[in-house]
């Protein structure tokens, strides 16, 4: 047997301290229950010191394994540390990312990203399709992109995802549309009624649309990019609801008007996808990394002198 132990079942034991439980511990990393008990099993013969208290309503840390887990941590911190200096230095100029982003990301976050990305890594190249969710998702299995960014109210299945920021979907009309002057909110009834200009389906916005009124939408007009959407509806063919990233700028013009909305839960999350292992590594995670940040606020200008 070898004199150092897995990591997957050290993993394993800090998950059992975070979540409380090795049930709890053992979903939180994607392992089989069986398959828990039985990695820790190994574990306790290997380090010849018991780990777990086994009884009928679980299973839950000994004094020895509550003391191991924080030597355990820092055995975690440093493999990470190895294997992210690993792939560090496998980065060349020929290094390369294929990012494939859904279309509210890709327009109005993913530049500002790579802006940032490029500062600390100008050396790789980075290569950009921009799809709709569904499209991401499908490009991310059949090994096209590296990692997505897509939008919508839940993860997609079949892939690895991270939260990088969160959006909310706005109601928009043309300024001459009778909702542009009305003082009550349009309700969900409304909306499942009134024939809309939507994005095509297996976008995250029509997605989300679609989950939050609880049926599908009535598309007057289906179009394959936000902006063509933003176009009729400001030619006054139909309301439409669309990410606030994508219409503030018009809204802000005068040529869309929000309109408020009641009894409908509009507020999305944007997430980074991959396939492969949990844990991203090298440059790539440098990229979803920069996702992550914080927006920076712009600093106050100070007033001119009259």
């Amino acid at each position: 047997m070898s004199r150092w132990p897995d990591l997957v079942a050290i993993e394993l034991l800090v998950a059992v301290a975070d979540h409380g439980s090795l049930s709890a511990g053992a979903r939180s990393i994607g392992m089989a229950q069986p398959n828990a008990s039985r990695s820790v099993a190994r574990l306790e013969r290997q380090l010849q010191i018991p780990l777990l208290r086994r009884s009928t309503a679980g299973s839950t840390l000994t004094p020895a394994g509550l003391l191991t887990v924080e030597w355990a941590r820092r055995l975690l911190e440093a493999a990470t540390e190895l294997t992210d200096g690993a792939a560090a230095l496998r980065v060349d100029h020929s290094a390369e990312i294929t990012v494939s982003a859904s279309q509210t990301v890709a327009e109005h976050l993913l530049p500002l990203w790579l802006s940032r990305f490029r500062s600390v890594h100008p050396e790789v190249t980075v290569k950009v399709s921009v799809r709709n969710t569904l499209g991401v998702v499908e490009d991310l299995l059949a090994g096209r992109c590296t990692v997505g960014f897509v939008e919508g109210p839940n993860p997609p299945r079949g892939v690895r995802h991270l939260v990088v920021a969160r959006d909310e979907l706005v109601l928009v009309v043309a300024p001459a549309h009778p909702w542009a002057a009305r003082s009550e909110p349009v309700t969900a009834d409304e909306l499942r009624e009134t024939p809309l200009v939507t994005r095509e389906v297996g976008s995250g916005t029509r997605v989300a649309l679609d989950e939050a009124l609880g049926t599908p939408v009535r598309p007057l007009l289906e179009l394959p990019s936000n902006a063509a959407v933003r176009v009729s509806v400001a030619a006054g063919s139909a309301p439409a609801v669309l990410s606030r990233l994508a219409v503030d700028d018009a809204v802000a013009a005068g040529t869309l008007c929000e309109v408020p909305m009641e009894g409908l839960a509009l507020r999305r999350s944007l997430r980074a996808v991959w396939s492969g292992p949990r844990r991203l590594s090298g440059v790539v995670a440098d990229l979803v990394s920069v996702a992550s940040a914080p927006p920076v606020s712009r600093a106050p200008q100070s007033p001119r002198p009259e």
